[in-house]
């Protein structure tokens, strides 16, 4: 990456998901200026999801003069290192080496770069939300499934071919249960919402009112769920030592009822020399952290 390209006046951010399309249109300093939401299309081929991009683009600069503009857009999963093509992604129909970001550019003649949704979550978390005050951060978000992005000195770190960061994939339980990935006892089979409900046949919000209301069973249940946690985060502090991890995704509503345990967890395992000052901390930009990290990634590609 390099530095923020001063020429850019506005930038547009996407944040492409299964069910909804978020836009936004941000000054250079992350000043929203307009969001939409868009339904994604069903069937979701790249094709129609193209064409439901441009529309909500058009809509948003629909009467605003013309700028220097670029486009970031999140994608639910892997990334190429150029930031133009989408390998695969996650619960989306069809999409296996997706030019999007080329295409994009044809359509809209603006500059355009893509990047994993958790990484711009974690990125937008990192310039402007809950890890703004930290050079080195990981950001979880825990829902659908669990995601991650790492920023080590201020950058996101995408490793090798565009990547990295998976660590809701890392193995916590060799023998556990099996991972669409193909491992065995990942941290998702344990901290998603599906992993949630295989458990205890609830739903997390659910869960997290009874314990609001001092459920024993719910509490009981919170409490294990941030040891799976603790265990998970405790392979990766030995790794990256980050100042600040980020706790986001639906779940996180539900954070005062398991860090505690997760932290204790991390006390227990983890060499004060490896866990010096660091915070664990609730993400702050909610359901705009893809846009607003999205916007980022284009500022600074």
């Amino acid at each position: 990456m390099t530095e923020i390209k001063p020429e850019i006046q506005e930038v547009i951010g996407v944040d492409l998901g299964g069910t909804a399309i978020k836009l936004g249109r941000f000054l250079a300093d992350g000043t929203s200026l307009d969001t939409l939401t868009l339904d994604t299309p069903q069937p979701s081929t790249p094709e129609a999801v193209l064409e439901a991009i441009v529309t909500g683009i058009n809509t948003l600069l629909a009467g605003q003069p013309e700028l220097k503009r670029s486009i970031g857009v999140g994608i639910p999963g892997p990334v190429d290192i150029s930031g133009k093509i989408a390998r695969v992604a996650i619960n989306l129909a069809g999409w296996h080496d997706v030019p999007l970001g080329h295409w994009l550019v044809a359509k809209t003649g603006y500059p355009t770069v893509l990047g994993n949704d958790a990484n711009c979550a974690g990125l937008g978390e990192a310039w402007l939300g809950a890890a703004k005050s930290f050079q080195d951060s990981l950001l979880l978000t825990l829902g659908t499934g669990v995601g991650g992005a790492i920023v080590l000195g201020g950058k996101l770190f995408v490793g090798h071919q565009g990547s990295a960061a998976e660590l809701g994939l890392i193995t916590l339980y060799p023998e556990g249960y099996p991972c669409n990935s193909g491992n065995q006892g990942s941290l998702e089979q344990y901290l998603s919402i599906g992993a949630i409900q295989r458990a205890t046949g609830l739903e997390p919000i659910i869960l997290g009112e009874r314990a609001a209301a001092g459920d024993a069973q719910a509490l009981e249940f919170w409490a294990e769920y941030g040891r799976y946690l603790g265990i998970g985060l405790t392979t990766l502090i030995y790794i990256f030592t980050p100042e600040a991890i980020v706790i986001g995704g639906g779940i996180s509503a539900s954070a005062e009822f398991f860090l505690p345990s997760a932290e204790a967890e991390i006390a227990k395992r983890v060499l004060p020399s490896s866990r010096s000052g660091l915070k664990i901390i609730p993400a702050e930009l909610g359901n705009q952290a893809g846009m607003i990290g999205a916007v980022k990634l284009a500022l600074s590609f």
